[in-house]
């Protein structure tokens, strides 16, 4: 398969690539990183696609950061829907088989217990610019479907870890400033809101449900991609402190707390799995282990602490 990946040098990006690569398939890599142009940009993406011809499009191509979104709406908009669409009519434009445009189990946004696990019917309530850029995603994404017969199929990620994420968030953090003290003989790790809970799947399960998804997904359909269950951050937490080298103490700094935190995340995996076959298969302690172990690889003393 002749497969095109917007963003793969990105932290799910480059777990995608090296899975695609495993699968034998023919990835073609579209990136800032290596000078491509940028997805906000409707010619330039229309002619990379055009050109290239793949059977099928991975599109994860965005502005991730939730944090990042309140303080530039506009900007996560443009890239996140904006972008979305230039991918969308380039794939109509050249013919490109199947789309997997990834989005976001934000979208959902404030959820009651009762409500859970959430499945792909629930009410689409988002909460913060960046659900709110990933739920108009969406809808190019079937108006593309539906006025045009694209292939495209949403992928709604819940909350997914691994070597390589970016400390901007929840676990690499933890991770950096655990590592940080590792070095410098500290003992305080700074933490934000640890009550919230998540569904947490490794990043290489995920990319596995991906591919899977662009190979018997069912065009126009959403899918969830998540565990089927929620872990508190306060339990992440104490994971990896149990795998630091030396007794650690989390202290709450209330700079670290997001303006609006969904309390509880939980999905239903339950249409993937019958799709795909899709199950995951690693344990979230074997996760924390890799990425902890990533983290240690690739920060020296110098680093400092990091923020998240």
């Amino acid at each position: 398969m002749r497969a095109l990946v917007t963003g793969s040098r990105g932290f799910v990006g480059t777990h995608l690539v090296a899975h695609l690569n495993a699968c034998s398939d023919d990835v073609i890599e579209v990136d800032r990183v290596i000078g491509n142009p940028p997805i906000e940009d409707a010619g330039a993406v229309s002619e990379l696609i055009g050109e290239a011809r793949p059977d099928a499009v991975y599109h994860l191509a965005g502005q991730s950061d939730v944090a990042a979104s309140w303080d530039d709406p506009i900007g996560t908009f443009q890239t996140n829907a904006d972008g979305t669409l230039h991918v969308v009519r380039a794939c109509i434009d050249a013919g490109v088989g199947r789309l997997l445009s990834v989005t976001s189990s934000d979208i959902y946004g404030l959820v009651a217990p009762e409500d859970l696990p959430l499945d792909e019917q629930a009410p689409l309530r988002p909460v913060n610019p960046y659900a709110a850029s990933k739920a108009a995603a969406e809808m190019v994404c079937i108006q593309g479907f539906l006025g045009h017969g694209l292939g495209v199929v949403r992928a709604r990620a819940f909350n997914h870890l691994g070597p390589g994420q970016s400390s901007r968030f929840l676990a690499p953090a933890l991770a950096a400033r655990i590592v940080h003290n590792e070095q410098n003989g500290k003992t305080r790790v700074p933490v934000g809101n640890l009550s919230a809970r998540r569904d947490f799947t490794d990043v290489r399960d995920v990319v596995r449900a991906y591919r899977l998804l662009v190979e018997d997904g069912v065009p126009g359909e959403a899918y969830n991609v998540c565990s089927g269950r929620d872990v508190a951050a306060s339990e992440v937490a104490e994971i990896l402190l149990g795998l630091a080298e030396a007794p650690l103490v989390l202290e709450q700094d209330q700079r670290l707390f997001r303006p609006v935190d969904v309390p509880v995340m939980r999905g239903d995996n339950a249409k993937l799995r019958t799709a795909t076959g899709w199950a995951p298969e690693i344990a979230l302690a074997d996760t924390l282990a890799d990425l902890l172990a990533d983290v240690r690889r690739r920060h020296s003393p110098q680093t400092g602490e990091v923020g998240g």
